[in-house]
């Protein structure tokens, strides 16, 4: 029997999860495993805490998280991958884009080797904007993840609980679960999938969320950009260099100079402009430098619920047990 942890963020989505959770648990009935489904609740603002909350009255095997600010899809991700229980985890949004009918497809797929496996939307239902900032946001994963794969990532993905092991100690604000799994395997595989239009409500990733999540991975997953810099450095020191012999040449040969107030000041321009660059690339990994020294935690808990934790007298939806503060960091 299938052992599977459905783990969904959620945020401002109070009246998609009745139907959210009534279309998954049909489909991981229809498997027969033994599941739980994790939701943990980003903080939206909205009235989506009580909504886990009356889910888990009525069904023992939902379980909760509420985050204590807004921290992010992939942080949210992160708090439901270390509370899973089971030998497989799934994830997907909370807005029904990524349809729980098609959950069987990836585990048929995850079963024949693969660690990882992610579903592709056939076709994407966003607008033209966002749908280019998410392959900006995928260029730059595949460079942070090093894997042909980035190009097919998703939110809808099924992998094997035990590479979490890989990340266990990972405690840096910035995440991102696509890269933190290549820390564990790299046998990833993807396979083509339903994806609906949302009908309650809009995304709430919008084009410059997902552009600071590519710049978010880059510089905190990879070296590229300080290569990058270098690069820029090298190429700006040969022009430097071209410029300079060209002015010998000219004064040993013509007998004059390079006349110009306006060149002279573009060749500064250009030069310092190539040293700020660099600096500003510098500056980014110093900050986040700075950020992991601070040792802030990717996420904290403000409160749960579990089968365990609920009384036999159905209290209101704010009665839920709150975690220590201490223990919700959930620090590795």
């Amino acid at each position: 029997m299938l052992s599977i942890s459905a783990v969904i963020p959620v945020y401002r989505s109070e009246r998609i999860l009745p139907e959210l959770h009534k279309r998954l648990s049909a489909v991981l009935d229809g498997i027969g495993s033994d599941y739980e489904i994790i939701f943990v609740e980003d903080c939206g603002g909205d009235q989506s805490w009580q909504a886990i909350a009356n889910l888990a009255r009525g069904d023992s095997r939902v379980r909760g998280a509420r985050l204590s600010r807004n921290y992010g899809q992939h942080n949210a991700l992160l708090c439901g991958i270390r509370m899973a229980r089971h030998d497989i985890i799934v994830t997907l949004d909370d807005d029904l884009q990524n349809p729980p009918e098609e959950i069987p497809k990836l585990l048929a797929k995850l079963g024949e080797g693969f660690d990882v496996v992610y579903g592709a939307p056939e076709r994407e239902q966003h607008g033209f904007l966002r749908d280019r900032a998410s392959q900006i946001t995928k260029l730059a994963l595949q460079n942070a993840m090093g894997a042909e794969t980035a190009r097919h990532v998703s939110a809808f993905r099924v992998f094997r609980t035990q590479l979490r092991d890989a990340f266990e100690g990972y405690r840096s604000p910035f995440v991102s679960i696509d890269v933190l799994l290549t820390w564990g395997s790299t046998r990833f595989a993807n396979i083509n999938v339903r994806h609906d239009p949302r009908n309650v409500g809009s995304s709430n990733y919008t084009v410059r969320k997902l552009i600071t999540h590519a710049m978010n991975m880059m510089t905190g997953f990879t070296t590229i950009p300080l290569q990058l810099a270098s690069l820029a450095g090298f190429a700006f020191s040969l022009f430097g260099l071209g410029i300079l012999v060209y002015v010998l040449v000219n004064f040993l040969v013509r007998g004059g100079n390079v006349p110009g107030f306006a060149f002279l000041a573009s060749i500064v321009a250009i030069f310092s402009g190539v040293q700020l660059f660099a600096l500003g690339i510098i500056g980014e990994y110093l900050a986040r430098m700075h950020q992991r020294t601070m040792d802030r935690p990717p996420y904290l808990v403000r409160a749960a619920i579990a089968q365990e934790t609920r009384s036999a007298s159905a209290a209101s939806p704010g009665d839920v047990a709150p975690v220590d503060r201490q223990d919700a960091a959930l620090k590795a």
